[in-house]
Parts: structure tokens; sequence; C-alpha cells
């Protein structure tokens, strides 16, 4: 595998990012579907998956930042699992819409295993690691990859922002903390 061909499967990485993210937002916001604060944090971790695609189209591809992709991960894997578990009982409906039959939470720990497959995949790669600094020629398909991903987790901290306001993030959100405050409406209990 070739420098080139590693920048392009990075940038299609952070595609992939920002195309989860843009379902996540597009359920809080059109369909009023506020996460709770375990999504948030599986939306952490997915946004922290792009941290090794965006050093690796900067620098060059590093075992490092497959390395950060991994334990971005492992980490969000950890959180979705305890989401998955705690809707497993019989009977239980599960937090949320369902996409295809699954709870987002079982598609993040799902998105989270590829992830990790895919970076070990590129560490097992032919690829050319190297420790001095390679910056790889960025076409326009890798810039707008890297903006688009920072845009949208840009987007998702106002988010939050919006729904938990500077406190503790409601267990069971129903409207927008920051928004009700500033309207002086009197907040959930």
């Amino acid at each position: 595998m070739n420098i080139r061909f590693a920048t392009r499967l990075n940038a299609l990485a952070l595609y992939a990012i920002s195309g989860i993210l843009l379902v996540a937002f597009y359920y809080q916001i059109v369909l009023g579907e506020l996460p709770c604060p375990l999504c948030l944090l599986q939306r952490v971790g997915i946004a922290a998956l792009a941290l090794g695609p965006v050093l690796t189209l900067r620098y060059g591809p590093r075992p490092a930042h497959y390395g950060l992709v991994i334990i971005a991960a492992l980490i969000g894997a950890g959180i979705s699992a305890r989401q998955i578990l705690l809707h497993i009982a019989p009977g239980d409906p599960g937090y949320g819409s369902a996409l295809f039959g699954y709870h987002f939470y079982t598609w993040a720990f799902v998105c989270f295993c590829l992830a990790i497959a895919a970076s070990a995949a590129m560490l097992l790669s032919e690829l050319p690691f190297s420790r001095e600094p390679a910056t790889p020629e960025l076409g326009w398909l890798e810039r707008v990859a890297v903006g688009l991903v920072i845009a949208i987790t840009l987007i998702n901290a106002l988010s939050v922002l919006l729904e938990c306001g500077f406190g503790w993030c409601p267990a069971n959100p129903v409207h927008y903390e920051l928004i009700q405050g500033a309207a002086g409406a009197p907040s959930a209990p």
C-alpha cells in the first residue's frame, strides 16, 4: 500500500465519521430525540476516532495515529456496551429510535469494532511508516473531509451546551436546558 492510497482511506474514514455524526444530529434536530449522557459520550468517542486520520493527513501515516484510533474505539466500545447492557432485559424498549432494527448505541458499538479492525489492518499493511515528517499532498477530497469533521464536531459540541447548559446533563433529556433557562421557563426536575 502506498501513502497516497492510505491518505485516501483516511479521508474516507473522516467522511464515514462525519456521516455517523450527521445521522445522530439529524435524529436530534429533525426528529427531536435528545441524546442521553451515554449517547453524548458515544458521540465524543466517534469524534475522537477522527483524531488518527486527521493526524495522518497532516503528518503522514504513523503507527501512533492508528493506536490513537484503537484507544478511542476501545473507550467508545466500552461506553456503547454499557448502554447495550442497560437495555438488554427482555421487554426493555431501549433508548431512542431504532435504525434498521438496532438502536444507535448498538450501531456505535459496531462502528467502534470496525474502527479497531480497520486500524489493525492499516498497522498490518505494507505501509511505509516513517519517523521523519512526510506531509502528504492533500487534494480537495482530503481537505473537505478534515473541514467537515471539524465543523460537525463543533456543531455537536454547541448542541451539547444547549442541551445540558453549564450543569450536569439530565439522564432523560426532554428539552434544551440553556434555551429553556434563557426563555425564563422553569426547567424539569
